[in-house]
């Protein structure tokens, strides 16, 4: 006897509220019906809620899209629960988010050979005052001299938190001078010291979503509504196929399905400066653009893992990527090994085969949704949130307009 299953994404949001909207509404105009053994499974939409639980109480999800895991508690100790309890599958992985900073990032990559500028780590220049913390420093602490690690590492460099978050304290320092001063206002952050990379021609942020990757021209020095450029094809296919492969490389290797990875490219080379950002932004003040494709590829991959109940990968196994290691020579030969086990991993083929026979007219419907007054609706409500009110209505439109000329 067939049977229809319901199977349920859950949106765990914080200020989130474009891109939602425009989920829940394009999910429900697709109307999927998607054949099974069993029957017919069905796709439902609903927000993650807020409040206590008990461990072993059901989840009612399949999976859950997470905004909230990287500073939330309460929402990241129910995701590591349902994970552990219930097989829910989510977007990314909660333990390594809640351990694996930007200093992980650097040092795991750097081993596997990939483009990592040369980086220190500076100790606190203050600390928060705690029991055995002056006799630790009095004995093992070691007096150094920061112009001296300036020197060494040359200008112009930046000084940031080594687990960084949204720019906080990061400074760019040109000379000695600059960077005692940076340092001597840093508080109480493990810092590191990162060697600037001058003269690009161009820097580029890929976003990696499950096995989709989207590589998008980055101006840092642009209003926030510009940065992201309205452009496409901005590298050749041989750099998008590398850039790829080296976002699919870290974010295979850490458990994070939506991750970018800034980039920086001088005399032809490439350089990777940025790429532990698991919480990407996602609003369309932002993407504009290219926030349609956002959207549907967010749509893409948790239809995919519902309709098809992925198995949630809980332990990252790093094994594997450390045999290509020793195995390759080249790294060209190590980069497309370590890719073909994200590849594996993400399940890229079947995902594939699946967008083609169960969702080849999910672009038209977007399309659609994308031109419609609901589309223009969602975006105001986040200029709305953002700008102030003599700002809202022109915003609005330029917005709109560019998140429709993605379509032409």
């Amino acid at each position: 006897m067939t049977q229809n299953t319901v199977r349920r994404i859950g949106l765990s949001l914080g200020a989130d509220l474009c891109w939602p909207i425009c989920f829940e509404q394009i999910l429900q105009r697709l109307d999927l019906q998607i054949p099974s053994p069993q029957g017919t499974i069905t796709l439902a939409t609903d927000r993650v809620t807020i409040e206590p639980f008990e461990i072993h109480q059901p989840c009612r999800y399949d999976v859950v899209i997470d905004r909230l895991t990287h500073w939330y508690h309460t929402s990241r100790e129910w995701i590591k629960k349902a994970i552990l309890m219930d097989d829910l599958y989510v977007f990314n992985n909660p333990w390594s988010l809640q351990s694996m900073e930007k200093h992980t990032s650097y040092c795991a990559m750097a081993k596997l050979g990939l483009p990592i500028p040369a980086t220190w780590v500076i100790p606190p220049k203050d600390y928060e005052p705690r029991n055995d913390l002056q006799v630790t420093l009095e004995r093992y602490a070691k007096l150094f001299d920061l112009g001296s690690i300036g020197d060494q590492l040359g200008y112009p460099s930046y000084l940031k938190p080594y687990d960084g978050g949204a720019w906080r304290g990061v400074s760019r320092v040109d000379n000695a001078e600059q960077l005692r001063a940076a340092y001597d206002g840093s508080g109480t952050s493990l810092m590191h010291l990162q060697r600037g990379i001058e003269g690009f021609d161009l820097f580029v942020r890929c976003i990696g979503l499950g096995p989709q990757f989207h590589i998008v021209k980055y101006d840092p020095s642009a209003p926030l509504h510009d940065r992201y450029v309205v452009a496409r094809d901005v590298v050749s296919p041989q750099e998008a196929q590398m850039l790829r492969d080296m976002t699919m490389t870290i974010n295979s290797f850490f458990g994070w399905e939506f991750n970018s990875c800034e980039a920086i490219r001088k005399d032809g080379q490439w350089h990777l400066i940025d790429f532990a950002n698991a919480c990407p932004d996602s609003q369309v003040t932002s993407l504009h653009f290219h926030f349609p494709w956002l959207v549907t590829a967010n749509l893409k991959w948790a239809i995919y893992l519902a309709a098809t109940k992925k198995k949630f990968r809980k332990t990252l196994d790093w094994d594997p990527y450390y045999d290509v290691l020793a195995e390759q020579t080249t790294f060209e030969d190590r980069l497309a090994g370590y890719a073909a086990i994200g590849h594996q991993r993400m399940e890229t083929a079947a995902f594939q085969e699946f967008c083609q026979r169960h969702l080849g007219h999910l672009d038209a419907v977007a399309a659609e949704f994308f031109h419609s007054p609901a589309a223009h609706e969602a975006i105001r409500l986040k200029v709305q949130a953002l700008y102030p009110e003599h700002e809202v209505e022109p915003f609005t439109e330029l917005f709109f307009e560019r998140v429709k000329s993605w379509y032409r």
